[in-house]
Parts: C-alpha cells; structure tokens; sequence
C-alpha cells in the first residue's frame, strides 16, 4: 500500500501524533508520498527517517498509484488539497488537528484507533461534486471549486449587478455585494453564512445564493447541477472579484463567466460509524438545548 500525506502546518500539540503515526506506517511497511512544503514542515517537527521518501508538489507529479491521501489540517487543508488531486481519484482520508470539520472528521487524537478501518478499506466513499468556470475572454488556472464560485465587487462601496442566465433563460439581475454558487458540499459554508440552505451532499444542486441583495424578495435558489450558468458583471468600477474557494483572481467586467458541474468528483473517505447527519449535528449543536 501507498499513501500520500500533505498539510499546511503542524505544531508541538500534534507532535506526539504525528511520530506514533509515522511509527505505525512503518512498522505495517507502507509506503509514503509527501508533499514537499509539508515535508520540511514535519522535518522541523519530529524526527523520522525521511531519506527514502517519495515527494509530490503539484497534479503533475503526484503519482498515480496512491491508494489513500491523507491530509492533516482542516476542511480548508481538502479544499487545497483538491487542487493537487483533482481528477486522479484518490480517496481523501481527512485529518483533524483544530475544531469539528464537515471534510474533516477523523480527530487527530483518534487517528491510530481509526488507522486498523481505513487501511484495511472498512470505510465508506463519499463522492463530491465540484463546479467548473469557464471563460473565452480570460484563462482560469484550476478553474474548479469544491465548496463554492463567489462574483464580489472590488474596491468599491457600490453594489455590483449580477445578470445571471440558466441554461439560456434570463434568470435575474442581482443587484447585491456579489453573488454565490455553490456545491451541496459548499452550502454550510458561504453561502450558509450569507442565508443560504443546508443541502444534503448526496443532492445533485447549486445553491444560487446572494451576497446582502438590495431587493430583499431575491431569496437563495436550487436548481439541478446539470444546469448551465451564465454570470455577467456591472459595476462602477471595471473589475470584480471571481473566488473559487478562496482563490481570488481579479478580472475585468469584460469577462463573462460559464459555470457547470466538473466532471469528476473528489472522493472523501468516511468511517462507517460516521455519518453527515451526525457530523451536521455535532457542528451545529443541534440538542445542545437541553430542552430538546
């Protein structure tokens, strides 16, 4: 077996997991891949014979035959991480080291009680979908997000206007701070703070969501992932914002934007006794009122 292992940062709190952790896929003689920034960061941290070990630092050289890629973070760590992954299917075995993830929801201080499940395939896969931008007028890199695509004004205390069109059809002009599509996977983020809806992540959806709307009847939207979503800007400035997942590139009202559903999913890994209900209730401290 192979895995690979990437994070954005480590520290003394996680030191004495991460040396059992590594003690322990040594002694089962697996094999490790290591992103590179993450590798010096870990160097820094604990000590463990790292000469052998093969490194990636992008979707170029990841290599192929990795089995399960764990990631050492929080939802934040995936979301980068499915940058590196992309379409090579990996199943993503999500690492906890700060609060409750809705990704990530394997706690670092349980990760050799969980190792025996996960190594030996005694989990379920969960498929998310991602969304795809396109443009003529501009080139995208990675033009993909797992949680959401946002349009935002820039450098302007005006609102901007969103005319957006689904599958050809005139759908409405938002008149708002911006406007937010996301994933199932993306409605509790976002697009939840800004008052969209819960949404399953088995749901086939976008949410259309927008940013504080001027028009107050202009409510959040579902529509089906299969649709085609065509976004142009207004604003009083000649630039906005395009966001994918955080990833922000400034473009010009100029550029229309084409969203659709990617066509390839990430596939997160989830333990069996580990449900999206119960991670919903745990990170939304639904009966938290003793009342309930």
């Amino acid at each position: 077996m192979k895995i690979g292992i990437y994070g954005l940062k480590a520290g003394e709190e996680q030191k004495a997991s991460f040396e059992a952790f590594f003690e322990e896929l040594r002694s089962r003689n697996i094999r490790i891949t290591i992103e590179t920034g993450f590798l010096e960061i870990l160097k820094e941290l604990i000590s463990f014979d790292h000469s052998e070990l093969e490194t990636f630092s992008s979707y170029e050289n990841l290599q192929k035959d990795i089995d399960l890629f764990f990631t050492f973070g929080g939802d934040g760590t995936i979301l980068s991480a499915a940058t590196i992954i992309q379409d090579k299917k990996i199943p993503v075995v999500g690492i906890n080291t700060g609060r409750l993830g809705f990704l990530a929801t394997i706690n670092i201080d349980i990760l050799l009680e969980s190792l025996e499940n996960i190594l030996s395939g005694n989990y379920k896969i969960s498929e998310r979908s991602l969304i795809e931008v396109h443009s003529d007028e501009e080139d995208i890199e990675f033009p993909f997000a797992l949680n959401e695509i946002s349009v935002t004004r820039r450098e302007t205390t005006s609102m901007i206007t969103v005319e957006a069109f689904m599958n050809g059809e005139f759908l409405n002009a938002f008149w708002a701070d911006g406007l937010i599509v996301s994933t199932p996977t993306g409605s509790t983020g976002y697009s939840l703070s800004c008052g969209g809806p819960i949404v399953h992540p088995d749901n086939h959806t976008f949410i259309i969501t927008p940013i504080a709307p001027h028009n107050l009847n202009v409510r959040p939207l579902t529509i089906p992932d299969d649709s085609i979503i065509e976004l142009s800007i207004d604003s009083r400035v000649d630039e906005y914002f395009l966001s994918l997942d955080s990833r922000n590139k400034p473009l010009s009202t100029k550029v229309k934007l084409k969203l659709k559903k990617a066509g390839f999913f990430l596939h997160i890994v989830e333990p069996k006794d580990k449900t999206y209900l119960m991670t919903l209730r745990d990170k939304m401290f639904w009966g938290s009122d003793k009342r309930n």
